[in-house]
């Protein structure tokens, strides 16, 4: 209180010009303080309210951009970007050197790495492609081109050169293959050599469908 006191004693012996200078530095300043607290980046769901005018368009650029979705406790999944930007207008993030996790009742079901990613907020639908390379729950890896991911009540797709592997028991190829979305199988599409081995790694069979 006594500060203020002589704050304001001070004040009233500064002149015109010099008050006029204090006044607009504070409100200079309450006008940052406001910009700072309004620019906050949320990434968990991803949700940004602004104002556009015609065809203004904003992007942000950021580093280690981390996404998530959580609704009622549950956790469908989360991806990691080394680095990353956000474009309001299109409301698509694109995040290079990615990582992340899917999830299926709230434990990791499928886990990737990819080149590039986007996350498409209006079709809740993440894109990963460019050296894409996923491992399921149990175990079986697989490297595609591309993978889609469009719900956690759809299956996932994944196409171009796909490889699929699982140990010493499965070896495939194909074009394109539909991960279901409970995460415990898949079908493998277009030309396809798929071996799948005994204990004693002979072939035993052949096919398309995978399970």
């Amino acid at each position: 209180m006594k500060r203020f006191l002589v704050y304001l004693r001070k004040m009233k012996s500064m002149s015109a010009k010099k008050k006029a200078y204090v006044v607009g530095f504070l409100i200079l300043a309450c006008i940052l303080l406001w910009a700072f607290l309004s620019a906050g980046f949320m990434t968990n769901g991803f949700s940004r309210s602004q104002i556009k005018k015609g065809d203004e368009r904003q992007e942000v650029d950021v580093e280690s951009m981390i996404l998530t979705e959580t609704k009622n406790d549950t956790k469908y999944w989360e991806i990691y970007g080394e680095t990353g930007s956000y474009n309001s207008d299109e409301k698509i993030a694109m995040l290079s050197n990615v990582i992340g996790n899917f999830y299926k009742d709230n434990e990791v079901a499928m886990s990737f790495e990819s080149t590039q990613g986007t996350y498409n907020e209006e079709k809740n639908q993440i894109i990963l492609y460019e050296n894409t390379y996923i491992v399921l729950k149990d175990g079986t890896s697989l490297k595609c081109d591309r993978l889609v991911w469009s719900g956690s009540d759809k299956d996932i797709i994944a196409e171009g050169n796909v490889k699929i592997n699982r140990g010493s028991e499965l070896d495939a190829q194909g074009d394109k293959v539909i991960i279901s979305s409970s995460y415990d199988h898949f079908k493998l599409i277009g030309h396809t050599i798929s071996k799948v081995f005994d204990k004693n790694n002979n072939t035993a069979k052949k096919g398309t469908l995978l399970q």
